[in-house]
This record gives C-alpha cells, structure tokens and sequence, in this order.
C-alpha cells in the first residue's frame, strides 16, 4: 500500500470515528435550537466568566463541525450573536466558518479527486475550464445564495482546481452577508422558534441578485469589448 493510500486510510477513519462518536454520545442534541435556547443564560454567564476560553472552544468547536460537514453551523451561528453580540459574533462565526469550509475542501480533494478525476475526467475538465473563466465569481454567487448547502459546495469545490487561497477569501466574503443576517438574529434568540423564518423570500433573492451581480457585469464589459473590437481580459 502507497504512502499515499495510507494517509487516506487514517483520515477517513479518523472522521468516521469522530462521526460515530457525534452520533454515540448524542452531541447533535447539544446543537440544537431548543437547548441553545435553554441553556444561554448559563452559557453567557461561563462567558463571561472566561470570555477567552468559551470563544475558543465555541470557534474551535465550530471549525469542527463545519470541516466534518455535521448539522448544526446554523444553530452555531445564532449562538455566537446570542453569546456574543453582533461584531465579536460576526468575526467569530466568519472565521470560523471558512477555516472550517477550507479544510472540508481539502480533504475532498485528498480523498476523492484522484478516483472522481479518473471516473468522470471529461467532465472534471469541463468544471475547471469554467471555474479558470468565472474564477472566484462563480464561487461568490454560490456562497451568497443560502439555497445551496455550504457542506455541499465545500465538496463539489474541492473537485476542482479552484486555489486554497482563493476559496478562502472568497468564501469568507460570500458568506458574511447571511452571517451577519443569522448573528444579527441570534441576538434576538428568545424570540426564535425556527429556523426557516431567519432569511424571508425577499433576503434570498436579495443575496442571489448580488451574488449573479459580478458575473453578469463580466459578461456585460465582455460583450462590451468584443463590440468595440478590444481585447478581452
């Protein structure tokens, strides 16, 4: 057995195991709405006992959870603005979300990209000729449309040829909008009975219309160009 081949049997046994033992021990039961709700005044008052320690182990927590692609980042992010207020939320959740989308990424990439690149190669190639022409763009429209589940994209794009650098930044950008939306509404946890009423009709279009907005402009000055006989970039 290769070096290689080794690596990903541990990895993928390691995550297995951490999802057994999410499963075992129940702890999706603790990243649910009704016990966040239960338990925020103990849970702000251990922060504010330890602001430091309960910061960290709420972001390292929600790296976790995010790079295993486990329910509940939604719920996580109403805690970070019931827990800590509107900007200290934000930056906790923004952080912690993209780190843990990018390393979701990553190991699609090295578990599933060599045996998706020699089943599918033909249509791998076409995916990354789109992403080379749209870049980030494509990426940024995905993220800001909450129709598409996050976990999802942080697979399909380790598929890809996308740069680790640019998913990063681009989906941190993407996703600040319906983060701040979600830690805005945290701070009003009390009131919260679901979390289907958090993002209404209306914000959906909204972010899907400001996520189409940079590629419909690139196509614009792209047919532009062509008209007026200059070089497209």
């Amino acid at each position: 057995m290769s070096k290689s081949m080794i690596k990903k049997v541990i990895i993928i046994s390691v995550i297995l195991v951490l999802v057994l033992l999410f499963k075992f021990f129940g702890l999706g039961d603790y990243l649910s709405l009704d016990f966040l709700k239960q338990k925020q005044d103990a849970l702000l008052s251990m922060y504010e006992a330890r602001p430091l320690l309960i910061l960290s182990l709420y972001c390292f927590t929600y790296i976790g959870v995010t790079a295993l692609s486990l329910p509940g980042a939604a719920v996580m992010t109403l805690a970070g603005g019931g827990l800590f207020g509107l900007f200290t939320g934000t930056v906790a959740v923004s952080f912690s979300s993209t780190i843990g989308a990018t390393l979701a990424c990553i190991v699609a990439r090295f578990l599933l990209r060599d045996w998706v690149q020699k089943k599918f190669g033909d249509k791998l190639v076409k995916i990354n000729q789109g992403m080379a022409k749209e870049g980030g763009f494509y990426l940024f429209s995905l993220r800001l449309v909450p129709l598409f589940p996050f976990f999802v994209i942080n697979l399909v794009m380790g598929l890809t040829s996308i740069r680790l650098v640019t998913y990063y930044w681009v989906s941190q950008l993407g996703m600040l909008p319906a983060t701040i939306v979600y830690v805005n509404a945290g701070k009003e946890l009390a009131k919260i009975d679901s979390l289907a009423g958090i993002l209404s009709p209306r914000l959906i279009v909204s972010f899907a219309l400001l996520g189409f907005l940079p590629i419909l402009t690139k196509k614009l000055l792209a047919l532009y160009q062509a008209k007026k006989g200059y070089p497209s970039s």
